[in-house]
């Protein structure tokens, strides 16, 4: 008699596959165990391509030697060109949505329908024209204020909002960018500016009250929110990403209780989707830590761990179970190599507190506030090049960690890592034993 019969265990990060065969002569089994599965994520990416193909595109649009079709199938090549690069890479989370003609927040603004009403908006999708007369003016009326993106050299176009404002799901971007992945064969994580982050970046308009509460809106802009989940779903989205970064801010119980009340509305809507909220910029001071580790529709929690020492100290005392990290220790804020050795040790350490299998490798913020690829810097010598780590070098990275972190460490790319750094400690283009006498 004869039997085989094949045993296979494949949970989400292990899989264990045992084989045996008898007979009433021969016996034997094999039992294999594959590493975890590598999981990897990208909070955002640069957009002006690697020769700023969208500034000059988006230059000639305005000066009238080109059409917005002409725009449109430049801005569309780079979203495809990126998002097969994420792929090429193995990066499991890759984003969309976070390609913008000028910046996510008003990106938002069009997708709430939210235009001030000196740009005569009468409804309906919102088209280059009225979009870019919010990020520029027209010969009629002013630009929108445009204010820093936290303590970056990014900019954005500051919302105005009062209690008057009609919100209407009016830009169906996000939808469309992730159908346009999912032609390529590409499942993104669609990422929107969370509802709660987007009031408290916003201004009161020109004759509202200084002290309006913004959050008091809360409940008017959730059901566009509610609409796009709605549409991501149906497309097949099965992640969702919420960046929240004033969550890093100093925020007072009323507004951190805007977080809870938020995404307890959503909740709902968010049923049979991943979500993922997403921070970055700074530590998660202890009771926004908190709030949002409590937020019962949420999937993930993305922290910055290049700046958030402090966060890694309220991960170590407590985090949710059964909930993922995605981790961000590669810096999208410079230019330069990651220290691998040290990001490893860090998402071991990690590992050990809140399991390997929910460590997910990700960047501490959008790699948009970095160069774009060191390919195009032909006048470097090797030495700086090898110090260095453009956008497109930063995905690669968080690939090798996700790697290592599964068990399939690249110990050549490793250890070019430590001697590019090696190098840049004690080069005399960066340590001028004169400089440091004198000081």
């Amino acid at each position: 008699m004869y039997k085989l019969s094949v045993q296979c265990v494949a949970p989400f990060t292990f899989s264990l596959c045992t084989l045996s065969y008898s007979s009433s002569s021969v016996r034997f089994s094999i039992r294999s165990t594959s590493s975890r599965a590598m999981a990897s994520h990208i909070v955002g990416y640069p957009r002006m391509g690697p020769k700023r193909e969208l500034k000059f595109a988006l230059e000639s649009f305005w000066d009238g030697k080109s059409s917005a079709e002409e725009l449109q199938q430049v801005a569309a090549d780079l979203r495809s060109a990126i998002w097969k690069q994420m792929a090429e890479a193995g990066t499991k989370y890759i984003p969309s949505n976070t390609f913008s003609y000028y910046d996510q927040v008003l990106d938002t603004t069009a997708m709430l329908g939210a235009v001030p009403a000196r740009y005569n908006w009468n409804g309906g999708e919102i088209g280059f024209d009225v979009y870019f007369s919010m990020a520029r003016g027209n010969a009629s009326v002013p630009a929108m204020e445009m204010t820093k993106w936290f303590d970056t050299n990014y900019h954005y176009i500051v919302p105005e909002l009062g209690p008057d404002v009609k919100f209407s799901y009016s830009s169906h971007k996000a939808v469309v960018e992730y159908k346009e992945a999912k032609v390529l064969g590409i499942n993104t994580v669609p990422v929107l500016v969370g509802p709660v982050s987007y009031l408290l970046l916003s201004k009161p308009a020109k004759g509202v009250d200084k002290s309006f509460s913004l959050l008091s809106l809360i409940d008017k802009i959730l059901p566009v929110y509610r609409e796009v989940v709605v549409e991501l779903k149906a497309a097949g989205a099965t992640w969702v990403q919420f960046d929240e970064p004033t969550l890093v801010k100093d925020l007072d119980a009323h507004q951190l209780q805007a977080f809870t009340h938020a995404y307890a509305e959503l909740e709902s809507s968010l049923s049979g989707l991943n979500v993922l909220i997403e921070t970055y910029f700074a530590d998660v001071p202890a009771e926004a830590y908190k709030t949002l580790t409590s937020l019962k529709a949420v999937t993930a929690y993305g922290f910055d761990i290049v700046r958030g020492t402090k966060t890694l100290d309220l991960i170590k005392q407590g985090f949710p179970s059964g909930k993922f990290l995605f981790a961000g220790v590669v810096d999208g804020r410079n230019i330069w190599a990651n220290n691998l050795a040290s990001s490893l040790n860090t998402l071991q350490a990690l590992g050990d507190i809140v399991g390997t299998d929910k460590v997910v490798v990700s960047t501490c913020c959008s790699l948009l506030h970095t160069a774009v690829d060191l390919v195009n810097e032909t006048k470097l010598d090797q030495e700086i090049k090898s110090w260095l780590a453009f956008a497109a070098q930063k995905v690669v990275e968080v690939n090798a960690l996700a790697k290592a972190l599964s068990g399939q460490k690249d110990e050549v790319y490793f250890s070019a890592n430590a001697a590019a750094l090696a190098s840049r400690k004690s080069s005399p283009r960066v340590t001028n034993e004169a400089v440091q006498k004198a000081v």
